[in-house]
């Protein structure tokens, strides 16, 4: 089972063993869940293990997907998901390439996970996606410096299905305390910043309007 705050959900996912580290879960659960703004605690494939109400709730129009939704696997839901781009605000240099960047380092730490192993190969799969991990984001990471490949203290776009912040921005947050990492997890929350007005929805739109990365050459994707 894996845990969600508020709740369980069957996923036939790991959980520690140790039934005082499954207790502390529960617990941080409900912590989790006093949290006014998205917060997710994820393990090293991107699998969620915690996600609280404010989460699932900027994510509640996303359509159903096999396996790409935002409260089970955070990663496959930016990099394949058609909806991501309805609430994830400049998705690919703001989401996409820094996720990908960081998808390429834990796969050099844990190159034989097999989780992760699954995530390269529906990259490969992809020749969008595939393109962007081999071509774009070299250069990428090149042209905007390592520094925007991390998560914590950025501040990245988001669409929110609530009116009352509409198109906005949030800084990511990482704060996951010791026992969290001894278990191999990473809390990120999502502080939600105050839009200067109300913003009208905007249309939905497929993550690949164009037909490809931007990042990526139209000849090589």
């Amino acid at each position: 089972m894996a845990y969600q705050a508020g709740g369980q959900r069957p996923v036939p996912r790991p959980v520690p063993e140790r039934p005082e580290a499954q207790a502390y879960l529960q617990d941080y659960g409900v912590y989790l869940e006093a949290v006014p703004f998205p917060s997710v605690v994820l393990d090293h494939r991107w699998d969620v293990v915690l996600a609280n109400t404010a989460f699932r709730t900027l994510f509640r129009e996303v359509g159903p997907h096999p396996t790409a939704l935002p409260d089970d696997n955070f990663l496959r839901f930016v990099l394949f998901h058609p909806d991501a781009a309805s609430v994830l605000g400049d998705h690919e240099s703001s989401w996409c390439l820094p996720m990908l960047a960081r998808f390429a380092a834990a796969l050099e730490r844990h190159g034989h996970d097999h989780g992760l192993q699954a995530i390269r190969r529906e990259i490969a799969q992809d020749p969008i996606m595939e393109a962007a991990y081999r071509q774009g984001l070299p250069h990428w990471i090149r042209a905007v410096g390592e520094e925007a490949v991390e998560h914590d203290g950025a501040v990245r776009p988001l669409v929110h299905p609530d009116p009352r912040w509409g198109a906005t921005r949030c800084r990511i947050v990482g704060e996951t305390p010791r026992t969290l990492q001894d278990m191999g997890y990473t809390r990120l929350t999502m502080v939600l910043r105050e839009a200067p007005a109300p913003a009208p929805r905007r249309a939905r739109r497929p993550r690949r309007a164009a037909g490809h990365l931007s990042v990526v050459p139209a000849s090589e994707a």
